[in-house]
């Protein structure tokens, strides 16, 4: 093939960017501009020969030189030349030439392939594979095409090729919007229409986009905005299509929202597939005409619900196995995903619908900043993500219909299973069953699957009193079964006798609870003395299960001994293995283990001590993931100490992920404590100290919060002023974040003073700081600074660099507020320097987020954006979406500042969206006027007026001062 020099190397050429040349990997010299302008009118041509009369009108137009077609033969064979064994790609035919390459061999070919097949899948419905192969043509344009090029061919081809680009540009955004990511769109679609003000189209999928998230009084103003620029540029109405869009926000049309055909696949590269069902058993047995009933609901879902309840609370009877078996059959009925989660409806603290809801659109691939607050909206973006999609929800030991309610994907095509010991008769729509204990005949199956029919068909009644004493539950069953199948010597007439006298014991039980808690007695009774302890133990810890080394803390043994231990009760039934390295128990194991604890574990302090060996491992732990992303910092030298060690992380990524993924655990270890008092609580207390990043992330600050304001109550009501001045520095922080700074600043005030009087430095250094960064919030600049000055000399008393370096940054806002530019950007040059003295990672980023600020205000505008671009994916890398968010926002402030109002409109939109769900009213409020001053500045005025009228309104019910700026802006539109 022409183009192929036989090595595998063919030539490859570009014309979507600068005209170049390559052999396999290496560049090929394409000559002057001239020489390049005759290879890119060949290649354009596709194949096809091009006259010398062509390409010389191409070259020169109407006045070409005297010598153009011997200047045209010489550029031929120069090109020849540098296509060395390739050269005859280049070929002479009919008095002109013509270039022939291979597949793929040309930029704009692999393009229009890439622009054909995604024309294809959307027409077949698979919108996410459409998106994708869009994306990947539009990534073949580098800079502008033909780049370089001059002459009248040039000039016409370059503006075919961009209006081919900006036409893939605006597939791909309506794309976006039919794949559920339309807040993404937003910014991207409001640098585009500022770059092409008249393209109609462009400002339609921004109306839209805009109203899909939310925001309708800008999509309307968008429309307004448009309607004013086409009369006075044009002398025209928009187009038809955008006056019927603006009529259907102004009547709240339903089907505006994402909309997807349920009968074909939609997913695009954003939505996750996810695959969360547990493992099924593989002796499932029975329950026939059951497992037909569900998998024919599930075969015909059109959005029902399907609850599988226990009769009257009888727990074992086998509801999850059941839902996770027929689920597992029914896979193929939902291709995008099946999701799954443990309601913990029978436990202490059942899991709540909005944390659910957080899971769940992570899991489909909903990034931290697209996840609202609140139940509704989670709940409302949780069944916009699922729209046209075949997914099941798998919604696990529910307490009660309203637990369900928010979680239900409500969309045709999805379905749910709800297991819980509730009979849901009020869950609307439900298709209840009332799952009742197995048949005899079901039930002996089972026992012998896992006995095995040799021993169990030898002793066959006595095999039927074994599953009677069991009463039939499958629980009970299954782990009698396992006892008798680990003691080849029993019969199963001794099984029989010793459950017998079991159920004897307790026959002051209900009928179903003596069932399974005998059946527990007989396992429990045969283990191995270390088995039985940590049988116990580990069932002390709240949580929803326990990693195998947070499980070695609490036995206090090394982890091969653990995980044998674990890996044997797993073994008997008495402990499942959640994931690799993760263990939980049936919540009916765990009531009994703990009652086992209650009675068995002497002395009685060893349940105490082994809770006790569980927090130091989080606290141990955390505090060096702490250190290791703030080293220098002092805070770890005033932690309660802890006696027993946990994990150890060299890689600061690996800590971070550790934190993350132990979350739930580690806040569900903190609320066990609240109850405890002296150093124990204050080990608690500490521990969310050393797990502040938890607060910062958007995914787990709800929980966060509610298990640090009970630490408060708790040290209050113990009476411990250390422990209170610390509770009350956490919630400071925690109203901070939310943008809560009345309450934020009370907490402060509290801590700080606790903080004097039990000569503590954690709230004299870290409250008083950040009473400090609160006032400047609130324009109390005297007080920020007085504030600010104490915790500078409380960090300095403790010899805490870092902590220096964080008041000296925020010492440099309160001097920029008060005019002292120079001095601001000294200070924050001084804790810039402290930072990297003290070998600092990502708090770094925060001072140079600061130093960006006074550079923005010294008019050093080009170092106030490299600092920003510098702490930028600082941030990002860190999971800190409030600080990535701010640093978007004030890049936009710099944009504006320079005169940039697409690129400040694009970076406002992206920190609206990036604090989405985090920081509160107050700075979302700063970020919209920005955004309005920018629309204001390329003309979008309408929309600007939105911006600043919902601003306004944020900020007059907070009673900040912000408002009368406000006010100004809007004035003027008033005025007109």
């Amino acid at each position: 093939m022409a183009g192929d020099t036989g090595h595998g190397q063919q030539l490859r050429f570009t014309v979507l960017g600068p005209v170049r040349a390559w052999r396999g990997d290496e560049p090929l010299h394409t000559g002057s501009p001239q020489q390049r302008a005759l290879l890119a009118a060949l290649l354009l041509r596709g194949g096809r020969t091009a006259t010398a009369p062509e390409l010389v009108d191409a070259l020169w137009g109407e006045e070409p030189p005297h010598a153009a077609l011997a200047a045209l033969r010489t550029y031929a064979s120069r090109l020849r030349k540098a296509f060395g064994p390739d050269a005859d790609a280049l070929v002479s035919e009919s008095g002109g030439y013509a270039i022939r390459v291979g597949l793929d061999g040309l930029d704009i070919d692999t393009a229009e392939r890439l622009a054909a097949e995604a024309d294809k899948a959307r027409g077949a419905g698979d919108r996410g594979r459409a998106r994708d192969l869009t994306n990947q043509a539009l990534g073949l344009w580098d800079g502008e095409p033909l780049a370089g090029l001059s002459g009248p061919y040039a000039d016409t081809q370059r503006a075919r090729l961009e209006e081919w680009r900006l036409s893939l540009l605006e597939t791909r955004l309506d794309l976006d919007l039919e794949v559920g990511c339309h807040a993404e769109a937003v910014s991207e679609l409001t640098a585009l229409t500022a770059a092409h003000p008249l393209r109609e189209r462009l400002r339609e999928l921004l109306m839209l986009a805009l109203y899909r998230s939310g925001r309708q009084a800008e999509a309307l103003a968008v429309y307004a905005d448009t309607r004013r620029l086409l009369a006075e540029e044009l002398g025209v109405d928009p187009c038809p299509e955008l006056s019927e869009l603006q009529q259907r926000i102004l009547n709240a049309d339903t089907d505006l929202n994402v909309h997807f055909s349920a009968d074909r696949p939609t997913a695009g590269p954003t939505f996750i597939r996810p695959a969360q069902l547990p493992a099924t058993v593989s002796d499932f047995t029975g329950r026939t005409a059951f497992v037909d009933e569900l998998s024919d609901q599930l075969a015909t879902s059109e959005g029902r619900v399907m609850a599988v309840s226990a009769v009257a609370g009888i727990g074992g009877v086998g509801k999850t196995t059941l839902a996770v078996h027929v689920a597992h059959a029914a896979r193929h009925h939902f291709p995008d995903g099946q999701l799954y989660v443990d309601l913990q409806g029978t436990g202490p603290v059942v899991a709540e619908p909005e944390a659910v809801l957080g899971s769940f659109l992570r899991a489909l691939g909903i990034p931290d900043s697209g996840i609202p607050d609140g139940v509704e909206e989670r709940a409302a973006l949780f069944r916009s993500t699922l729209d046209g999609r075949r997914v099941l929800a798998l919604l696990d030991n529910a307490r009660d219909a309203a637990q369900v309610r928010p979680l239900l994907p409500g969309n045709e095509g999805c379905a749910a299973l709800v297991t819980s010991r509730s009979r849901m008769v009020d869950l609307a729509g439900a298709h209840l069953v009332d799952l009742d204990v197995m048949s005899p005949e079901e039930a002996l199956v089972l026992f012998t699957r896992i006995v095995g029919t040799e021993r169990v068909g030898a002793e066959r009644d006595a095999a039927m009193d074994v599953v009677a004493a069991c009463g039939f539950l499958p629980l009970a069953i299954r782990i009698a079964a396992s006892r008798l199948a680990a003691r080849r010597t029993w019969t199963v007439s001794v099984l029989a006798r010793k459950l017998g006298d079991e159920r004897r014991r307790l026959d002051e039980l209900r009928a179903g609870d003596l069932a399974v808690k005998a059946t527990f007695e007989l396992g429990y009774g045969q283990l191995e003395p270390g088995q039985a302890r940590a049988f116990r133990l580990l069932g002390l810890a709240d949580g929803p299960d326990i990693s195998l080394a947070a499980a070695a803390a609490v036995l206090e043994l090394d982890l091969d001994a653990t995980e044998e231990l674990l890996e044997s009760l797993v073994d008997t039934s008495l402990l499942e293995s959640a994931a690799p390295g993760r263990y939980r128990y049936h919540d009916l194991v765990r009531l009994y283990a703990r009652s086992c604890a209650e009675r068995d574990e002497q002395p009685p302090a060893e349940r105490t001590a082994a809770m006790s060996r569980l927090l130091d491992f989080y606290l141990a732990t955390a505090a060096g993931v702490y250190v290791l992303e703030r080293p220098g910092d002092q805070l770890l030298a005033h932690l309660t100490p802890t006696t027993h060690p946990g994990l150890t992380f060299t890689d600061r990524s690996a800590a971070g992920d550790w934190l993350f993924a132990e979350a739930g655990c580690l806040l569900a270890c903190v609320r066990q404590h609240s109850g405890a008092a002296g150093e124990t609580l204050r080990r608690a207390v500490d521990l969310l100290l050393a797990a502040k990043d938890l607060a910062e992330s958007g995914a787990d600050s709800r929980q966060y919060e509610q298990a640090a304001t009970a630490l408060l109550h708790a040290t209050q009501a113990a009476g411990d002023t250390r422990a209170e001045g610390r509770a009350r520095t956490v919630l400071t922080h925690v109203h901070s974040l939310a943008g809560r700074f009345a309450q934020a600043d009370e907490q402060a005030r509290h801590a700080v003073l606790l903080g004097r009087a039990c000569e503590d430095p954690i709230p004299c250094c870290y409250a008083a700081n950040n009473r400090g960064i609160i006032s400047i919030y609130q324009h109390r600049h005297e007080d920020a600074e007085a504030y600010i000055g104490q915790a500078l000399a409380a960090f300095r008393a403790d010899g805490n660099r870092p902590g220096e370096a964080s008041a000296l940054s925020n010492l440099s806002r309160t001097h920029l507020a008060t005019g002292r530019v120079q001095s601001a950007v000294h200070l924050a040059e001084q804790a810039i320097d402290l930072y990297r003295e003290s070998n600092v990672s990502w708090r770094l980023a925060n001072a140079l987020y600061a130093y960006a600020v006074a550079l923005t205000h010294a008019g050093r505008h080009e170092e106030a954006m490299a600092r920003l671009m510098e702490a930028l994916p600082v941030f990002r890398d860190n999971r800190q979406r409030l600080w990535e968010g701010m640093t978007l926002f004030r890049m936009a402030e710099l944009y504006l500042a320079t005169r940039k109002p697409a690129k400040a409109a694009a970076a406002a939109e992206q920190a609206l969206a990036q604090l989405r769900g985090i920081g509160g009213e107050w700075r979302r409020a700063n970020i919209l006027t920005v955004l309005g001053r920018s629309l204001d500045a390329f003309g979008q005025s309408g929309r600007a007026h939105a911006c600043w009228t919902e601003a306004l309104a944020i900020f007059e019910q907070l009673g900040s001062s912000e408002a009368a700026e406000v006010r100004g802006l809007l004035a003027p539109v008033a005025a007109a």
